[in-house]
Order: structure tokens, then sequence, then C-alpha cells
């Protein structure tokens, strides 16, 4: 890629060293980089994490202050222009304005939103993906099914449209996940997977409808601090999440129970339904080699505490951290805290 720019007379310098879970150390680097070389173009080539960081040193670059304002609640108004070469279908990163950082002092995972950090354009060719190893593969389809859901689960009424845009989209995931398992060389299973990723997170799912983040939010805490895979935190924590809110509208968990897992339902019942749906996405999640609980994401409950502080320019942090306290002592549908 270098070489090809190169080629075209178009000047490059590449920053490495993206990690897992993006560390807040590389985007002070990066930023320091783009000054200095006056970078006008960041051209993300990887993953999520990848992506994300390119987004948190485009605002930064820009910004006189600490880029970490940023994933603190402030605006960001301007941003250097960026494109992506995709080579891991997951965090959808390539299509949204979204980007999400660790930050290194006290490990917080935290998020920013803007309209300038949307990718200009974004290169998605899923041959870029065969060579991932099967878990990777499996938590990036466990990422995709996650901003699918977060946004099905919504109080607004009536929307239809979109409800039936993301069942389709979860019905691929159901569909080509077990075949790309099966066959990483699967180049159409790969291409729909890829492509899913991209409209399961560029809002177009989400337009018109309030959606929930709670799982999102509870898995980065987790990801912080035991640095695993966010898609397998979330093969944990959205079953666990799924069944303490199951109540707030048993209705919505029992319809994706019918439409999207083929369950039957059980009208004098809807809430078994409900709950049968959430354990068959439980057991898609094992199937296609995700965790199927906290011991094996490596998560202890003494470590709870830590994740109820919250990071500097933070005010509340209560019912995100009561959320994780209750998730972490879940193991079962049906279980209490």
């Amino acid at each position: 890629m270098e070489a090809s720019l190169a080629k075209e007379g178009i000047y490059s310098i590449r920053l490495g060293g993206v990690k897992p879970n993006p560390r807040s150390g590389l985007v002070y680097t990066g930023i320091e980089l783009c000054r200095r070389e006056k970078i006008d173009f960041i051209l993300a080539v990887g993953g999520g994490s990848a992506i994300d960081s390119a987004k948190a040193i485009a605002a930064g670059t820009l910004y006189d202050g600490d880029f970490w304002d940023f994933y603190s609640g402030k605006s960001i108004e301007k941003a250097i222009p960026l494109g992506t070469v995709l080579t891991i279908a997951a965090a959808g990163s390539e299509g949204s304005p979204d980007s999400v950082i660790t930050r290194v002092d006290g490990m917080f995972k935290r998020g920013a939103s803007g309209d300038v950090l949307r990718p200009r354009f974004s290169i998605l060719n899923p041959a870029l993906t065969q060579t991932l190893p099967a878990y990777q593969t499996a938590a990036g389809i466990t990422d995709i099914m996650a901003h699918l859901y977060e946004r099905y689960l919504t109080n607004t009424t009536e929307v239809e449209v979109t409800d039936r845009l993301i069942e389709a989209l979860l019905l691929t995931m159901i569909h080509e996940g077990p075949r790309v398992i099966e066959n990483p060389d699967n180049d159409d299973a790969r291409a729909n997977i890829m492509w899913a990723g991209m409209m399961a997170h560029n809002n177009a799912c989400g337009v018109g409808r309030s959606q929930d983040w709670n799982s999102h939010n509870i898995e980065h805490e987790l990801s912080a601090l035991y640095d695993v895979a966010h898609g397998a935190g979330l093969a944990v924590t959205m079953p666990a999440v799924f069944t303490y809110v199951l109540k707030h509208d048993v209705m919505r968990f029992a319809q994706a129970a019918v439409r999207v897992w083929g369950c039957q339902m059980d009208f004098n019942n809807p809430e078994k339904t409900a709950r049968e749906g959430i354990e068959r996405m439980r057991s898609f999640f094992k199937f296609i080699g995700m965790p199927d609980n906290f011991a094996e994401l490596g998560a202890r409950e003494e470590d709870i505490p830590t994740r109820l502080k919250p990071s500097a320019g933070e005010t509340d942090a209560r019912a995100a951290s009561q959320a994780l306290s209750r998730s972490m002592k879940m193991t079962a549908p049906g279980s209490t805290a």
C-alpha cells in the first residue's frame, strides 16, 4: 500500500502498534506525529481498533486540549479527514461516526462520536478477512449482532421498517456465521458478513428510534480490565443483560425470538418465548466458539469495586456499575443478583 501511494506521488508515513481495545498512549503518539509531519489525511488499515485510533488522532490533532476531553463528553467540531481499508468485519467503525478508546491511566474504556469522524470512504474487500483466526471471526460476528440488537431494543413504537431491517441482518449473521467458521475461504459468506457489519453500525437501522447500549457499556468495563476481545465479552454480557431487563418489554424480546430465532409464540406465556429466544442466542454464540460465562473471560467478582469508580471527568457511573455488578453475578437465564 505504501508503495502504491509512493507511485502516485503521495507522501505517507506509517504509525503501527495498534492493539485490541486501543490505548490512549498510541493516540498521543499519533497526534504528535501528525502535527510534526503536517498530515492532512489519515488512512486506517485494519479493524475497529485501528480505525478508532485513527479517529481519535484525527480529532486530537486539530484540538488544543487533551483529546480525552472528547471521550469525556466534549463535542468534536473538526478532525482530519480519514478513510479506511477494512481487514475484519466487526466494529462497524468503517461506516460510523463513533470511536472507542481505552485510557491507560485507570484502564477506562470510553466512546466519542461526531459526524466529522465518519470516514470519507471505506474499502471493503472480504478477501482481506480470510486469514483471520476463527475466534476473531466469531468475535466480529458477535459484535455485529450486538450493534443490531441494541438498536432493536427500543422504547420507540411503530418502527416496523427498521425492525424488519434489523431482523433481516440478524438472520444473515445466523446463516453466514457458521458457514464462514466452517470454511474460512467462503468469500460469499465473508462478503455478506462484511456488508452486514457496515449496515449494522452506520445507523441505517437506527434512524428514528431510541437505542439501548447497556450491554456495550458493561462490556467496555470488562474488556478494559481484562483485555478480552470485545465480541467475546459481548457474548457473555448480552444474554445476562437481556435476561435482567426482559420484563421491561417482554413482547419485544418475544418478537425477536419468533422472527429471528424461529421460536413458536406461546401466547399464554410470552415470557417463556422471550427467554427461549435469549437462550437460542446464547447457544449460537457458544456454537461459533464464543465464551459462555464470565469465568471464561477471566473476570473475577472481587474486581467489581474497581469498575464502580468513575473516571476523571465523569460524575456518575452508578447506573452502569450497578448493571455490571448484577451481570457479573448472573450465570444463567433467570438467575438473580
